[in-house]
């Protein structure tokens, strides 16, 4: 039997807590405050910590920051409702286990428990550097940022290539600014490089540099992007862009970590971390030959997918205001930012911002100019922008998709009477596995997202298997 502390100020959470972790067969002990917490585990050992953030009196983090030296060895679970960036990497440098936002799935908790209870002897994060220079950068509360977070905490310390894959303006290059400043390179140069700005024919001095004379137009030496890189992070934008020719050459600098410069004799060092974005799927360029299966292996080490703001409306009024804090007041005489009326905050989250992020700054900075009286409302905003040729070109492959699965039947199933039913059976654990890797294995958020009740969801899983 397990032991586990619980301790939070908020009565539902530690009796829930309780209740579902006591039917998994652990000893369960909850308290209200990290004071007697620490009173606790004086004469205690538990197996597993959960803690809240905000407490009476010291708060949580501070609690995890003091444990004795006997308990550096026992998994804590932080719990927040003010879920940020920020309580992220300060979570996980504390060494914290993994961290849950409220409000959370009792079944997520439980998962989540009992990861930590078969772990507890390997899992420890190393100590992320202290860093307030991304202050409102990334925002975002709702379940799927919280899980974006959570991977920038866990991978940050971590020297590994990363791989930010999402749609234009979603803020790759933001996530690559977070894993460099939280990560062990931060003292180091952070340098992006353009894939699709890489001329082929000069390609080799841009990343290499080159020296004086080796080429027409080259009157003195030239550091290359990568070079400038070196103790630091090379970023590489739109990767799903780069020549198969530049692929070699980049996966052998990977290999060797050396770089020769044009015109030069001799490799020097380069040592750089990658970090890689695209919105591109680099597996379907793979299977079509277009990029080298050996440099996706070599990126993709560890993986983050931004979400649409679609799929993230619940932020977007908090976006909204943060780029109205940002308005500059001099040119208007303005003392104070423009706020949203109710009925733009409404319009704001009915779009589908097909250009996400940067779509909505752009159209809050738009009515900022045009909100005279200092609140904006509908018609200040712009026109919204028409949906995304990709939409319609994802619906187009379904159906063909479809068309070719009815073609494959042989004629006595096609004519046998539960066509749909079949077709559901298909289709259904493989869109069930999708919503489940999107959201972290939350069933609550899953269900939410496929429109069906949380215990359909469990019946489902048990009929494919999943279970």
């Amino acid at each position: 039997m397990s032991q586990i502390l619980v301790v939070d100020d908020e009565p539902s959470i530690c009796w829930g807590l309780k209740q579902a972790l006591s039917d998994e067969g652990h000893d369960v002990t909850t308290l209200s405050s990290a004071e007697q917490a620490e009173q606790w585990y004086a004469e205690q050992e538990p197996d597993v910590i959960v803690m809240d953030v905000r407490l009476p009196g010291k708060d949580g983090l501070s609690a995890i920051a003091s444990l004795p030296p006997r308990l550096h060895d026992v998994p804590v679970i932080v719990m927040t409702a003010f879920g940020n960036l920020e309580t992220a990497v300060q979570a996980i440098g504390q060494g914290a286990f993994e961290y849950l936002t409220k409000p959370f799935d009792l079944d997520q908790a439980v998962s989540t428990i009992t990861a930590a209870l078969k772990r507890r002897a390997s899992q420890q994060t190393p100590p992320t550097p202290d860093s307030t220079g991304l202050g409102g950068m990334m925002i975002g509360n709702s379940q799927v940022m919280q899980a974006v977070f959570r991977q920038i905490a866990l991978v940050a310390a971590h020297d590994v290539p990363v791989l930010i894959t999402g749609e234009s303006g979603t803020g790759k290059e933001l996530v690559a600014a977070a894993l460099h400043q939280y990560g062990s390179r931060a003292n180091g140069p952070f340098i992006p490089v353009c894939v699709p700005a890489l001329s082929e024919g000069l390609l080799e001095s841009e990343l290499f540099g080159h020296r004086g004379g080796a080429f027409t137009g080259a009157v003195a030496d030239r550091e290359g992007l990568l070079t400038a890189a070196h103790q630091g992070t090379a970023f590489f934008d739109e990767m799903g862009e780069i020549t198969l020719s530049a692929q070699v050459k980049l996966l052998r600098v990977l290999e060797t970590r050396q770089v020769t410069a044009v015109g030069a004799t001799a490799p020097h060092p380069c040592d750089f971390r990658l970090i890689a974005a695209t919105n591109r799927n680099l597996e379907q360029m793979v299977s079509e030959g277009t990029f080298r299966e050996d440099l996706y292996y070599r990126l993709n080490v560890f993986r983050i997918d931004l979400p649409p703001l679609r799929n993230r409306r619940e932020d977007i009024p908090l976006l909204a205001r943060h780029f109205l804090e940002q308005t500059p007041l001099q040119p208007t005489g303005r003392n104070q930012a423009p706020v949203l009326g109710e009925a733009a905050t409404a319009e704001l989250m009915q779009r589908d911002w097909p250009g996400n992020i940067r779509e909505l700054r752009n159209a809050v900075e738009h009515a900022a100019v045009l909100a005279r009286d200092g609140v904006i409302e509908p018609e200040h905003l712009p026109a919204a922008t028409r949906e995304m040729v990709s939409g319609s070109r994802s619906t187009d492959g379904l159906q063909t998709a479809l068309k070719n699965w009815l073609a494959g039947l042989p004629e006595w199933q096609e004519n046998q009477p539960g066509l749909l039913d079949r077709l559901s059976e298909q289709a259904e654990p493989v869109l069930i596995e999708h919503v489940l890797e999107q959201t972290q294995g939350n069933r609550q958020e899953a269900a939410a997202r496929l429109g069906i009740h949380r215990q359909t969801l469990r019946d489902k899983l048990r009929r494919y298997g999943f279970d």
